[in-house]
This record gives C-alpha cells, sequence and structure tokens, in this order.
C-alpha cells in the first residue's frame, strides 16, 4: 500500500491573511476618506456651525419683520408707522422735512 502525503506549500497558507489585511485595509481607508468617513464628519460639522449662524441672522431678520408688520394689523394702526411706510414706498416728502437715509 502506498501513502501519499502532500506538502502543503508555503504560500497557501499566506492566502487567508492576505486577504483579511486587505480586507481590513478597504474598510479602513474607506472609514477614514469615504463619503460618510472621519473627514466627511468634520467637514460636515463646520458646514452645521455655518447654516446654525445664517439661521440665527435670518431668524432675527425675520422677527424685526413681524413685529413691523404686526403694527400694520388692523386694531394695532398707527398712523405714523402708516404715513412712513407710504412715503418710503412712494418716495414722497413734504417740502419743509429732512430725510435721514438708514441702511438696513
Amino acid at each position: 500500500m502506498t501513502v501519499r502525503s502532500r506538502k502543503r506549500r508555503s504560500l497557501t497558507r499566506f492566502i487567508a491573511p492576505l486577504m483579511t489585511m486587505m480586507l481590513l485595509g478597504y474598510f479602513g481607508f474607506h472609514a477614514f476618506n469615504g463619503q460618510y468617513g472621519s473627514r466627511a464628519h468634520l467637514a460636515m460639522q463646520i458646514q452645521i456651525v455655518d447654516l446654525q449662524e445664517k439661521l440665527e441672522e435670518r431668524t432675527a431678520i425675520r422677527e424685526k419683520l413681524e413685529a413691523r408688520v404686526a403694527l400694520l394689523r388692523e386694531g394695532s394702526l398707527e398712523k405714523d408707522m402708516v404715513d412712513q411706510f407710504a412715503r418710503q414706498q412712494l418716495n414722497l416728502l413734504r417740502e419743509d422735512e429732512i430725510v435721514l437715509m438708514d441702511r438696513q
């Protein structure tokens, strides 16, 4: 009876660890540089801060405008406010008036 034994190649025992290392390297690279990786997370955090600042500015502007509109609602109409608004929209003034320009 003849017994044949195969000699394991030295290369085959490195295939599984090599494939594992390649797989870990791939996922590690994309965890850092990918679309949802660490770098993208930092960029999104910076963008969130910028957008929150814009939101605060625009909210303040909206609140100012809402306050002005509230003065023009029925029941709280003030003659001075209506007069000022009409003059500003029509670009009219009396001969004895002085105009001070206020930039907003």
